[in-house]
């Protein structure tokens, strides 16, 4: 069964690992919303179609050709993601109760793990975290990524045929995504983007604030679908950089439409996990005068069917 982690708070009866999960969401404009289909094991094997077996009209009497069709088999894994918030017994006697110590620096790390997820879920690149897992930009190939031109493209512009132009590609991005609507998906861009899509569609409209009955977030839409930020990682970089290159353009920038689904039958874009996030509280330490609170996320992401998410690239925010 997969679930969201708002569900999944609801459901946890342990209370430090519902205050965790709930972090999660309010830090996360990804983990607050897509499904995380429970698996056994650590890995998730499915068939994706390749070709379908061949039909055809037939006369009375006349025999059916036979044929096939063809499965690919494919495998996601999980990782781990997760870490220690280890407060050192001083700062708990000088600065403050325990409680609010131990508090301040788990919330800390859960915001850390929120930003490495996000990066992860389009960053991600096991060619150089071999520990992590592929994101969307290296999983999305051929038709799912879509040129905004050959030297990038504007939003705004001087005239109002700039943004009509710029809308058109944003529809084509959606339509790349069967049946993507406000229930079931986002669009994400960087907040210096989304700042001049607001500023288009003022001029020529197709924008609005919505409050989402799922997260409780007021967030902007495009055409009632929410339009949303990832943020920033770690290091305070942005996870969709305005520093792409496209053609002669080195300030371009990338859209992600992305459409999330319960199991492989969505074909869409679905969390894994075994367990959920986990919190342990350890307790003091026997290594040092600290005490220590454990997160880890077993998790991992599929793109089922291959049309789960398409990419925009090449977009100016002008």
């Amino acid at each position: 069964m997969a679930l969201t982690l708002p569900e999944a708070a609801k459901l946890s009866t342990d209370e430090l690992q519902r205050g965790v999960i709930e972090t999660f969401v309010q830090e996360s404009s990804i983990l607050d919303r897509i499904p995380l289909l429970t698996i056994e094991g650590n890995s998730y094997a499915y068939n994706e179609e390749g070709t379908l077996p061949g039909v055809e009209f037939r006369s009375v009497n006349e025999a059916y050709s036979e044929s096939t069709g063809t499965v690919n088999q494919k495998s996601e894994r999980l990782v781990i993601l997760g870490g220690d918030a280890d407060v050192d017994k001083f700062i708990v006697k000088t600065r403050g109760n325990l409680n609010d110590q131990r508090a301040t620096q788990t919330r800390m790390k859960i915001k850390a793990a929120s930003y490495r997820f996000q990066d992860a879920f389009f960053n991600g690149d096991v060619a150089t975290e071999p520990k992590g897992f592929d994101g969307l930009r290296k999983r999305l190939t051929g038709a799912q990524v879509i040129s905004a031109g050959a030297n990038g493209a504007g939003i705004v512009g001087v005239d109002g045929a700039d943004a009509h132009a710029f809308f058109d590609l944003m529809d084509r991005l959606i339509a790349q995504v069967p049946g993507l609507n406000a229930a079931n998906g986002a669009l994400y861009a960087n907040a210096g983007v989304i700042a001049r899509i607001k500023s288009a569609a003022r001029r020529i409209g197709g924008f609005e604030m919505v409050r989402e009955s799922l997260t409780g977030k007021t967030v902007a839409t495009y055409n009632g679908i929410a339009l949303l930020d990832p943020g920033q990682n770690a290091t305070g970089a942005d996870i969709l950089p305005q520093t792409e290159t496209q053609g002669t353009a080195n300030n371009a920038s990338s859209i992600y439409a992305v459409r999330f689904g319960q199991s492989e039958d969505d074909r869409a874009v679905t969390g894994l996990t075994n367990g959920g996030i986990q919190v342990t509280d350890l307790g003091e330490l026997e290594s040092k005068p600290s005490y220590r609170t454990r997160i880890e996320f077993y998790t991992g992401l599929a793109v089922f069917g291959g049309r789960g998410a398409a990419r925009l690239n090449g977009v100016l925010a002008k």
